[in-house]
């Protein structure tokens, strides 16, 4: 277990207690300016991911002057809170140095330090957040640090050595972390460019891309008369619960993730209902995000079920990539579509047995990127874990 002083996983060698030390004492308020333009705007870093904006922000030139300079090491103070940075939070500048928007506080180091931890250190929210707390303020439109404040508080740290031994440990998992994401990534794209050439675009009859053996011209049909579409109807709210025992209640986009449906909410009353296996579109904003449910559900009002087979799956998930449902929106008002807009809706379709070889195609394709997925979720998962252990 961990202590007051002592974190719950430690590398060998290191038993003393972490020191507590004052905020100020580690950093101080960073006022270095670009005014003899050592920066140009390509060097303009964006804060929200830490990445160099090689076309900069556009900011006239001559207003680079006034940028703040963050070199390798420095911290910037981010103000937009959210659910997980709920007083806004801390990003160390691990890419170079460069500048940034003034309307940032940033801070320096008062001494050199293993970047690699103060990298994760900086950034954990639930040891992070008991100084903010009690150093910022509401801004206009965005939370504000206060320097005084800040530099009264106090951080448990570890040595030097101890300090370079957990930000190793943590640059090697964050390198595992991003190659499985690349994996993941490259393989959404090479979904995203099948799909571009294995369904006819733009009038066309057939595919810029077939299997072997199939020459017939794709037909196009209504969506209603290939498919059984359930609309979805809320149950009472006072029926709404949070006890996996009862039946799984779907009311849009946010019970879906990576395309399936994720139990979130439960309800006791059945309304409309959807069985496993069956399709979820989403019918309000966003309109036309598509799901599939591993169970039984009952259906809210913001979605529908489809009877659909994977080709059908597919084809609707091309359908909202290409904006089909755009044209039901209307400005300001609230976006969606009704059981009409859907049994109307236009869909390509080849033969059974061509929509069989397609759609099992893309489903062994899916089933990689959902197995890559949960590779990388838990890798985040882990890292979460270490995180807690290896922090006091």
């Amino acid at each position: 277990m961990s202590n007051d002083t002592q974190p719950e996983i430690r590398f060998p060698g290191f038993t003393d207690d972490w020191e507590q030390r004052k905020f100020g004492l580690l950093f101080e308020k960073n006022l270095e300016k670009n005014k003899n333009s050592e920066f140009d705007a390509s060097r303009t870093i964006s804060i929200a991911t830490m990445h160099f904006k090689e076309e900069g922000n556009g900011a006239a030139e001559s207003s680079l002057a006034t940028y703040k300079v963050l070199r390798v090491g420095d911290i910037a103070y981010e103000g937009h809170t959210s659910k997980q940075f709920a007083f806004g939070r801390f990003v160390l500048n691990d890419i170079g140095d460069g500048i940034m928007s003034p309307r940032f506080t940033t801070l320096r180091p008062t001494s050199e330090r293993p970047i690699s931890f103060w990298k994760q250190y900086i950034h954990y929210e639930p040891i992070m957040r008991h100084l903010l707390v009690r150093s910022t303020k509401n801004g206009t439109m965005m939370n504000e640090l206060v320097i005084p404040d800040l530099e009264k508080e106090s951080l448990l740290v570890p040595s030097e050595s101890e300090q370079k031994q957990i930000g190793a440990f943590f640059d090697k998992l964050d390198e595992t972390i991003t190659l499985h994401q690349r994996k993941l990534d490259l393989l959404k794209e090479t979904k995203k460019g099948f799909s571009q050439k294995m369904f006819p675009k733009n009038g066309a009859k057939v595919p810029e891309i077939r299997f072997s053996g199939f020459t017939e011209d794709w037909e196009q049909r209504k969506l209603g008369e290939i498919v059984q579409i359930t609309m979805g109807q809320s149950p009472n709210s006072e029926n709404y619960t949070e006890n996996p025992e009862d039946y799984i209640l779907v009311q849009g986009n946010a019970d879906m993730k990576n395309n399936r449906v994720v139990p979130r909410v439960w309800t006791t009353q059945i309304t409309k209902q959807a069985e496993k296996g069956d399709l979820i579109l989403s019918v309000r904003a966003p309109v036309g995000d598509i799901g599939k449910t591993d169970y039984d559900v009952v259906l809210g009002r913001g979605v529908a079920a489809i009877k659909g087979n994977d080709f059908i799956f597919q084809q609707l998930g091309e359908m909202k990539e290409s904006g089909y449902w755009n044209r039901f929106s209307t400005g300001s008002t609230f976006e969606s579509i009704n059981s009409n807009d859907i049994r109307e809706a236009l869909i390509t379709i080849p033969t059974g047995e061509e929509q069989q070889k397609i759609g099992a195609f893309f489903k062994q394709l899916d089933d990689t990127i959902a197995l890559h997925q949960r590779k990388l979720d838990l890798l985040k998962e882990t890292k979460k874990g270490f995180l807690q252990k290896m922090f006091v």
